[in-house]
């Protein structure tokens, strides 16, 4: 015991039992250290995609940008375009939504610069007291909703993922065309999956939520189509 409390892995406790020593704590952030996002979450992102078979995407914030990082393709021969190291739509895009309602104040704003607020489609939102105002209803209910804002034949939810001290720095989301699903239908079947993976993700990037925190949405739950 005493090497150990030499090697700071653990420390004598008042009582006179030990308990875990900051040095452990130092190993442990190395290990996670070792994993990327990307690495964490892909086989989770599988699992999703083909539990309906279904296009999934990862997105994370790099500086002041939110870029995809990582896509699972559908068995089907329907597929979407979008690649792997693109700048994600800021004004459209679910997961950019995800991340950005749950960022401070002052870095949102930053990355919004870089938003155009070009209008794609009659639900495209066009400005940004608009989009501050969807991301309000976004960290309310902890995901988000593309609803046809690029791509009006498409509808898409997302959801964030947080790392061990609770920021907010990817997110999750599960794509479908409108033929095949509507928003309700979507947000049906697969809302509490993609929360689910959400929360998994998270956990084995460290974050340990709070007893006190509000308990995630489940899928009956109703949103405005926005």
């Amino acid at each position: 015991m005493e090497v150990l409390a030499d090697q700071r892995l653990i420390r004598r406790l008042p009582d006179g039992r030990y308990g875990i020593g900051p040095g452990l704590i130092t190993l442990a952030q190395r290990a996670l250290d070792q994993f990327t996002v990307v690495q964490l979450a892909r086989p989770h992102l599988v699992q999703l995609s083909e539990l309906y078979d279904q296009t999934v995407h990862l997105a994370e914030r790099h500086d002041d940008h939110i870029v995809y990082t990582d896509k699972i393709e559908p068995k089907r021969s329907i597929r979407l375009v979008s690649r792997v190291g693109e700048n994600v739509r800021l004004h459209t895009a679910a997961v950019a939504k995800a991340i950005l309602a749950f960022l401070p104040p002052v870095t949102r704003t930053r990355l919004l610069a870089n938003a155009d607020f070009t209008r794609y489609t009659d639900t495209t939102i066009t400005s940004a007291d608009e989009l501050l105002g969807v991301l309000a209803e976004v960290a309310a209910r902890g995901w988000a909703i593309d609803n046809g804002e690029y791509e009006d034949y498409i509808t898409s939810l997302a959801a964030p993922i947080r790392d061990a001290s609770g920021d907010v720095v990817a997110a999750i989301s599960v794509i479908e065309l409108k033929a095949v699903s509507t928003a309700e239908e979507l947000e049906n079947n697969i809302l509490q999956p993609l929360l689910d993976t959400a929360a998994t993700i998270s956990t084995e990037l460290g974050w340990s939520p709070d007893e006190s925190e509000t308990t995630p949405p489940t899928a009956a739950s109703s949103y405005p189509l926005t």
